[in-house]
């Protein structure tokens, strides 16, 4: 009987699957900027939760997130395209719309070189409004108050992404007490595998199945020489192969939305024209978050550690909340299989349905909610949100999207075991 049920279970979580993955094209056609994939910046929409089962309440939040939207990450990009727009003005080989865009890069270069990696307005704002939006969800957790721990890497924007943050909670309810930390010794639940970790640990990389068949994916050479001759009216004699001065003008354009310049390059370049090479990209995106899923393992054992010092009366904290990099929330992502996520298609053709890139977009962010209910206290509920939507996960359930905390503790310590 057992058999059969999770038998049904499983195909129920197929079914509901199958019909968030046919939406994909449809989302990127309505929003083609979802093809700016973790440039894209947070999409705050209003979105209603499913009601928790009768007589249950949350009264926990296990989060982690991305920080919030940034100049590019590296100066490389902008020292690039500095050499790259300066050589071809001063050779003549840049086309009107190449000579305007030149004058606009020039007009903010110094402030992007002063800039890169560092949080902008718009990232402060992001997470002001994960925070509000948190609150307003499950003033349950925190209407009375009580205590919050919140970690963050040592890069800056994610220890100022975590202070917009705490500080709109705080806004929320003055009765919440967040204890902030950025430190060598907190790094394990954040960025494990940074160097200054005490606790590093090595983990194996591995290769998604597409990559057998990655060679059924031709490289869209029309789509590069258009944008190239857009700018310039020849590349002879300039800097980089046709492939490198492409990636630096479209990872600026990405760029651009979260650093507040968006026009800088005229109609160089559309979102359309970048949608229309997504699925490409997405499949690169893919292969790094997969490759690299089990460094997050500590960082799932920090989340299961913390939720059981709660349960077991350890620790009385409301929520740990923790803040670091795309490079972590992504094989996060796909270690728990969120949204089928870890499903590992063959066909190239179908890593769009189980992963989409935008998902790992700017201030990106997993929440876990616990949910206890008075009649059986010792039945714990927990509910994941994938960037505030209500997310599937492959332990088994019958009350989707509400999973039992001890069927999602057996499931991964299990998935962990395997690897370690």
């Amino acid at each position: 009987m057992k058999r059969i049920l999770n038998s049904l279970i499983f195909v129920l979580l197929v079914m509901v699957a199958g019909a968030q993955n046919y939406h994909v094209m449809e989302q990127l056609k309505a929003d083609p900027r979802r093809a700016y994939g973790n440039d894209y910046p947070y999409n705050h929409e209003t979105r209603s939760l499913t009601k928790a089962p009768r007589g249950y309440k949350p009264f926990y939040i296990s989060h982690y997130g991305r920080h919030g939207s940034r100049y590019y990450w590296n100066d490389r990009l902008y020292k690039d395209l500095d050499t790259l727009l300066t050589t071809a003005h001063e050779r003549h080989q840049l086309t009107p719309e190449g000579e305007a865009f030149h004058d606009r890069f020039m007009a903010v270069k110094s402030e992007l070189m002063a800039g890169w990696s560092e949080l902008t307005q718009l990232g402060w704002e992001q997470h002001q409004t994960i925070a509000r939006d948190m609150y307003s969800h499950f003033q349950d957790v925190f209407r009375h108050g009580g205590k919050v721990m919140a970690i963050s890497s040592l890069v800056g924007r994610c220890v100022i992404s975590m202070s917009a943050f705490c500080q709109e909670l705080v806004q929320c309810n003055p009765k919440i007490e967040i204890r902030e930390q950025s430190s060598r010794m907190t790094l394990h639940g954040v960025a494990p595998d940074n160097l200054q970790n005490p606790l590093r640990r090595e983990f194996p990389k591995c290769t998604p199945r597409y990559e057998q068949r990655k060679d059924e994916i031709p490289l869209d050479t029309i789509f590069t020489q258009a944008l190239l001759s857009r700018v310039f009216t020849s590349t002879d004699g300039l800097p980089g192969n046709h492939k490198k001065i492409r990636s630096l003008l479209t990872n600026l354009y990405t760029s651009l939305p979260s650093i507040a310049h968006e026009g800088m390059m005229g109609n160089i370049l559309s979102d359309e024209e970048l949608a229309s090479q997504w699925e490409s990209d997405n499949l690169g995106g893919y292969s790094w978050m997969f490759g690299t899923r089990y460094k997050a393992i500590p960082i799932l054992e920090d989340i299961i550690r913390k939720a059981d010092d709660i349960l077991e009366g350890r620790s009385n904290r409301l929520a740990d909340l923790r803040f670091g990099h795309d490079t972590y929330i992504g094989p996060l992502t796909v270690l728990l299989g969120i949204n089928g996520a870890d499903s590992d298609p063959e066909d190239p053709a179908k890593v769009k349905y189980c992963y989409q890139n935008w998902e790992t977009c700017m201030a990106s962010n997993i929440q876990l909610i616990f949910y206890r209910s008075k009649k059986s206290a010792d039945e714990i509920l927990i509910k994941c949100l994938l960037n505030g939507e209500e997310a599937t996960l492959p332990v088994p359930t019958t009350q989707a999207p509400y999973y039992r905390w001890s069927d999602f503790k057996d499931y991964y310590q299990t998935q962990m075991m395997r690897v370690q």
